[in-house]
């Protein structure tokens, strides 16, 4: 049986300059211009490398996936899927269950994507990364997970979490 692996990672710090702007269409901020290279490069030299990202259709996040992809040593491509904006836990999952690649990135937005994140983990889960998880899952942090088998057959408690990033502990 095949280990896949899933990367989970919340978008980059937005901008709220503009009270004006719909929340589909807020901008990263300067944080977030800052963080979300940060991730990638970490991504890179860790070899976390996806074969495809789903990606919210949200600015912020498309963004923060056009940022990360620079710094990966081979660009995936991205789903910009309606379905993941907004998302609750349930619907990430249903989506996750459609890929069909090797490693997978899913990238959208809290509270769903961290509700996802903690739901998925499962037995076998490294305790400090689980630990850190449970603590909050801030902008740009990221989660990666150990699944056996097809993504079709993927259930909450059905993946092994082996690390959670935040960028304030990335240099």
């Amino acid at each position: 049986m095949a280990t896949r692996q899933l990367l989970v990672l919340r978008h980059a710090k937005s901008s709220w300059d503009d009270p004006e702007l719909a929340d589909f269409d807020r901008p990263l901020g300067p944080r977030g211009l800052k963080t979300a290279p940060l991730m990638g490069r970490e991504l890179a030299r860790r070899g976390w490398v996806p074969d495809l990202a789903l990606v919210s259709p949200a600015l912020r996040t498309r963004d923060t996936w056009r940022l990360v992809a620079a710094e990966l040593p081979k660009s995936a491509p991205a789903d910009f899927a309606l379905a993941l904006y907004a998302a609750a836990a349930a619907d990430i999952l249903a989506k996750v269950r459609q890929a069909k690649a090797g490693s997978l990135l899913v990238l959208g937005h809290n509270p769903g994507l961290e509700d996802f994140a903690r739901r998925l983990a499962g037995p076998g889960s490294d305790a400090g990364a689980l630990q850190k998880l449970e603590e909050k899952f801030p902008t740009a942090a990221l989660a990666r997970f150990d699944v056996d088998g097809d993504w079709a057959h993927l259930g909450f408690g059905g993946a092994r979490l082996t690390h959670c990033l935040w960028p304030k502990d990335q240099k």
